[in-house]
């Protein structure tokens, strides 16, 4: 459901699996989702969400979407008792991903959003790091994505968000602090607009509280379209973990460092090949497949994806808090928002 600029490649890493056919596609301009269709080979195309629920006999609808419709797909999914695979962000807003939870939690169907970012083999790479212990645990870690990437040239509508980089990429980045080091207690943001001609933060240094007040640690996320710095790379996100007995440090070009009283190691993680890879956006493209495969494996199993829709509510409840620190210059408190029906 949607055929712009991600769903190519959403596709092209669904025909890497086993056992999946794409029977099916929409978009609200026919044209754009018949020319898909004809190069992907999908049998049939429709302008309307409903005629195809209604017309086609599929096992689970992938929304691709502008953020803005993902709502009101995933609402259309669950009165049709349709399980979805939805795109981050899974909302505009807090309430409305809660809406969209509670929906498919009513209607009995499995909701996963599409959170790629925590699939990506350097990140993963980290995190088997930290698993393995010879660090011991962490007490502070800095996750940085700051480059100058001309982000808006493929997305122009990225220009008119009141909200930006936050809901953008900090729903992948404050992701990826969860995959790593668990839950936060407080988040404590600052935002910055620094492009002249967008609406929208394009800049935003977010701290988290991870853990007990004693014995937690402190994550620091920087989030930057408007930093030309000497590692200027477009989607790679470099992450160091200091520990009680050494540091995990991912940096450019994909090494992952591993300090310890012995010496460091170090090892360059090594992407897999696909030839339909934009190498602009090689690093994000080549995680689709594995979460794609990720996701298959929970709808046939059962059981709830890792980026489920209710565990990916912990991650827009950090990008809601963040923006709440940023407008009032506070630290906000993390509390479970209660079910809504």
């Amino acid at each position: 459901m949607g055929t712009g600029f991600w769903s190519r490649f959403q596709l092209a890493a669904w025909q890497e699996l086993e056992g999946v056919t794409c029977v099916a596609l929409y978009n609200r301009t026919r044209s754009k989702a018949e020319a898909l269709a004809a190069e992907f080979g999908v049998p049939s195309v429709y302008d309307d969400p409903e005629a195809l629920l209604r017309g086609e006999r599929i096992d689970f609808v992938d929304v691709i979407a502008h953020v803005d419709v993902h709502s009101d797909l995933v609402h259309l999914a669950a009165r049709h008792g349709v399980p979805a695979i939805c795109q981050k962000p899974m909302a505009p807003d807090l309430e409305t991903a809660e809406r969209m939870v509670c929906a498919c939690r009513e209607a009995g169907i499995p909701l996963a959003i599409h959170e790629n970012w925590r699939w990506q083999h350097p990140i993963q790479a980290v995190k088997r790091a930290l698993d393995e212990g010879a660090v011991g645990k962490p007490f502070r870690a800095h996750i940085v994505y700051a480059n100058s990437a001309p982000v808006f040239d493929n997305h122009p509508y990225l220009k008119e968000l009141d909200r930006f980089i936050l809901n953008d990429m900090g729903s992948h980045i404050l992701d990826v602090a969860r995959f790593l080091f668990g839950e936060a207690r407080t988040v404590t943001c600052h935002t910055a607009r620094v492009h002249p001609d967008i609406r929208g933060e394009d800049v935003a240094t977010v701290m988290l509280h991870v853990g007990d007040v004693a014995q937690g640690m402190t994550v620091v996320c920087s989030l930057s379209y408007a930093s030309r710095v000497e590692h200027d790379r477009f989607n790679e996100t470099y992450v160091h973990v200091e520990c009680e007995r050494g540091a995990v440090a991912l940096g450019p070009d994909y090494w992952v460092r591993v300090t310890t009283e012995a010496g460091t190691t170090a090892r360059r993680c090594v992407l897999p090949r696909y030839p339909w890879v934009d190498p602009a956006y090689e690093v994000v493209q080549t995680s689709i497949v594995p979460c794609n495969a990720h996701l298959l494996h929970s709808l046939r199993s059962g059981r709830p994806a890792a980026t489920s829709g209710e565990d990916n509510l912990r991650t827009m409840r950090l990008v809601s808090a963040a923006y709440e620190s940023a407008e009032r210059g506070c630290t906000v408190e993390i509390k479970e928002s209660p079910q809504r029906h």
